[in-house]
């Protein structure tokens, strides 16, 4: 089949993978042996730009056994496992396109080789995928059936686009579920941001003043981690509500000028675009590290640190770049910029990638479902959707919970009964 990745002899040590990610995906596993019977992707051409992970490819398999013709590439150039890759190709017949540090160019090379796939239904981690739909195929566009989006910033742009009424067809907000931002964002970016961090530079977090830049659901995950190993956590904000939760939580709350100069520790969580600037490097301690846990490495301004440099030095460890500054500083930035937990470590653990993989699965039967009724918009996951994988999430964990009385279900519903 036609694929493009860097080597297919790793295929062993990536089926390893994927199986043992599997075994922490049991809501997934009964999708998937629901698909398997039922079949309600039958001959749907399916294109997803994901992260390709095990727990990705967990997800792929199970749109496979639904019928889906699934081919994928990668959402961003520095998170491809290429084991995982090798694996999907030799082991499962799924065309992958996605090499581990691959450039821009081959980057959207492999964007260009999902398109050609001509996908009714697409997956996609930023929307890079379908703003390119958009941009360049418009006959693509016009016989899709819709979309998934994962990512808050993917979920800007989209939002964006259907303002401006140029949303071309369907797309249904994953990233919006609960079942996906309070769990996925909140403990899965919390665990794997430090995780990558302390795999890039081993360094002892206890002690250190991290600063951690927006307070969603990703920036308090993180910043719920590294308080948990004793650091001294400052959180930036340009919410007041936010900011206002965040002092609630205990932390301190102040600008990034302010931040910049006492900071050991830098991440930004935003989707926004250099939340970092030249002003902010120029602020900073000798020795300070930044890195990006959001979606693109826009988030820092690195060509205005390299202006500021007299000298980088490029890997003075794996993924950490020395810039050496003018005034005779150092910083480290981590994983140039781009996704430090999917850069330096493995991203989410598979056991909350189980519940974000099974809300796709199942709104990419939703859209399949409804096609022809649905209008050119962002939806919200079915709220049945979120409560049935929830549901099934608890029950592989052990644990039950109440269920209402009748008494109280017509207590709910009922206005005459007062107080």
């Amino acid at each position: 089949m036609e694929c493009d990745i860097k080597d297919i002899k790793l295929a062993p040590e990536g089926k390893r993978r994927i199986a043992w990610a599997g075994k922490e995906m049991p809501v997934l596993g009964l999708i998937r042996e629901r698909f398997q019977k039922e079949k309600p992707l039958e001959g749907i051409r399916l294109s997803a730009c994901l992260h390709v992970t095990a727990e990705t490819a967990n997800l792929a398999n199970t749109l496979k056994a639904g019928g889906a013709q699934v081919v994928l590439c990668a959402s961003n150039p520095l998170s491809t496992q290429d084991d995982v890759a090798a694996s999907l190709v030799k082991d499962f017949q799924i065309p992958v396109f996605a090499i581990k540090g691959e450039d821009n160019k081959k980057y959207y090379e492999h964007i260009e080789a999902a398109i050609a796939h001509k996908p009714l239904i697409m997956i996609d981690d930023g929307a890079d995928l379908v703003s390119t739909v958009h941009a360049s195929y418009p006959k693509v566009a016009k016989e899709a059936l819709g979309s998934m989006e994962e990512t808050t910033t993917g979920l800007v742009r989209l939002r964006v686009m259907e303002k401006k009424g140029v949303l071309k067809f369907p797309v249904v907000a994953v990233n919006d579920a609960d079942t996906k931002h309070l769990f996925d964002n909140r403990y899965g970016t919390g665990q794997s941001t430090l995780d990558g961090i302390i795999r890039a530079t081993n360094m002892l977090i206890a002690g250190k003043t991290v600063v951690v830049a927006g307070y969603g659901w990703c920036g308090k995950g993180l910043a719920m981690r590294v308080k948990g190993m004793g650091a001294k956590v400052v959180v930036t904000e340009i919410d007041p509500v936010r900011a206002l939760e965040a002092a609630m939580d205990g932390y301190w709350v102040m600008p990034m000028e302010e931040a910049a100069r006492v900071g050991d520790l830098f991440c930004t969580l935003t989707g926004d675009i250099h939340v970092l600037r030249r002003k902010h490097f120029e602020e900073m301690k000798d020795g300070a590290v930044v890195c990006n846990s959001g979606h693109f490495n826009v988030e820092i301004d690195i060509n205005g640190l390299r202006e500021l440099a007299a000298e980088v030095r490029p890997g003075v460890r794996q993924f950490v770049d020395q810039y050496l500054l003018k005034n005779g500083r150092s910083i480290y930035l981590l994983a140039e910029g781009r996704l430090i937990n999917l850069a330096s470590a493995e991203g989410h653990p598979p056991c909350v990638m189980d519940m974000s993989f099974s809300v796709q699965a199942l709104a990419c039967e939703y859209l399949e479902k409804n096609r022809g009724t649905l209008e050119n918009r962002v939806y919200n996951v079915p709220r049945e959707t979120d409560q049935w994988v929830a549901s099934l999430k608890l029950k592989s964990m052990g644990i039950s919970i109440d269920k209402l009385t009748k008494e109280q279900e017509e207590y709910l519903v009922s206005w005459e009964a007062g107080t």
